[in-house]
């Protein structure tokens, strides 16, 4: 008997539904073309980004821009949009957008910056914009089903001394660094088998904490889990809480990995992997004023990891394109940046 080999879905060509050598040979009015489909769709109405109306709106050829019906505003394909006051060609950030749909681990500042062959803080600032258009639009309605949490440290490695008479206990709340921070997941384990097996998980959330603590844990899961949910955890004290209102499985990993009734946070565990992998072999350091982004950037990964990579480019840049101009982007470099860290707290 002969078994049928089923290729892999991501191995097919299918999957490969975007290339880059496709976008670097568009010309500058194809590049135009595709980004107005991106931001309005296919048809001739365009939405002024002053006063919101939508038609067709007044065209100015040679200077490729609209001026509003109603308002009069003179608008362009990038006006109102994370890419406003753009000084790059138009087909550069499509580039752009493609080379980060293409690095499933994430992609760090400057090996962006050589693909496109621009300085340094040009990548910096685009990666993240890209990365903020992904957080605006992120999907947080409730999780249903089987959820699983778990909470992961970056930023308190504390080097030890050189003699072993000089180290510390840096278990010890007093030895932590002030800039220690949890990511903390919640992953919607997906109903549908695909092809004979489970396809994993369905959607990630995640949140930056100060620790993993229970009225956090419990604030999240009150507004991000639907009553009736079964939750799985480790046996972390700061899951407690979650027994009272859900139907909640522990699983301790310091005697096993799998429960004896089947139970586990593999899907939490599996979001973590990837965005180790970002973190040691792409980034390298996540800062915490936008450590939210950096961890939400690695769910959205995760949730859009069997998606053909064309599909993928069409929704990140459906996003950039509706995302307004972001205060802390504009500027970065002249030191208009975020005040303060975004915590989940």
């Amino acid at each position: 008997m002969i078994l049928a080999h089923h290729q892999h879905f991501l191995l097919s060509a299918k999957a490969r539904s975007l290339s880059i050598k496709r976008l670097h040979a568009l010309t500058d009015e194809q590049a135009f073309d595709l980004f107005r489909e991106l931001r309005w769709g296919k048809g001739e109405e365009v939405t002024c980004p002053c006063c919101g109306s939508i038609a067709k709106h007044w065209f100015i050829k040679t200077r490729r821009q609209w001026r509003c019906k109603d308002c009069k505003h003179t608008f362009s394909i990038t006006s109102g949009t994370i890419f406003a006051f753009h000084k790059l060609p138009l087909k550069d950030y499509l580039i752009a957008i493609a080379i980060f749909t293409n690095a499933v681990k994430g992609i760090s500042a400057l090996q962006l910056s050589r693909d496109l062959d621009v300085q340094y803080k040009t990548a910096f600032v685009l990666a993240h914009k890209i990365r903020e258009s992904l957080m605006e639009h992120r999907d947080v309605s409730a999780l249903v089903g089987e959820i699983h949490v778990d909470g992961a440290y970056v930023n308190g490695h504390i080097r030890p001394k050189n003699k072993k008479s000089e180290r510390i206990d840096r278990r010890l709340a007093k030895h932590q660094k002030p800039g220690k921070r949890c990511v903390f997941v919640m992953r919607q384990k997906c109903a549908e088998i695909a092809e004979g097996k489970m396809v994993g998980a369905h959607r990630t959330l995640t949140f930056v904490l100060k620790n993993e603590n229970q009225a956090d844990v419990i604030r999240l899961a009150d507004a991000f889990v639907t009553a009736g949910s079964t939750i799985c955890a480790d046996e972390a004290n700061a899951y407690d809480p979650l027994h009272a209102k859900f139907d909640t499985r522990r699983v301790n990993h310091q005697n096993e990995y799998r429960a004896d009734d089947g139970t586990t946070n593999n899907l939490a565990e599996s979001y973590f992997s990837r965005f180790r992998r970002m973190q040691y072999g792409q980034v390298h350091k996540f800062g915490n004023l936008y450590l939210d982004n950096y961890a939400n950037e690695a769910a959205y990964r995760e949730d859009t990891r069997r998606w053909a990579n064309g599909d993928i480019f069409q929704d990140i840049g459906r996003k950039c394109a509706k995302t307004r101009t972001s205060r802390d982007w504009c500027g970065y470099w002249q030191g208009n940046k975020r005040v303060g860290e975004r915590l989940a707290a």
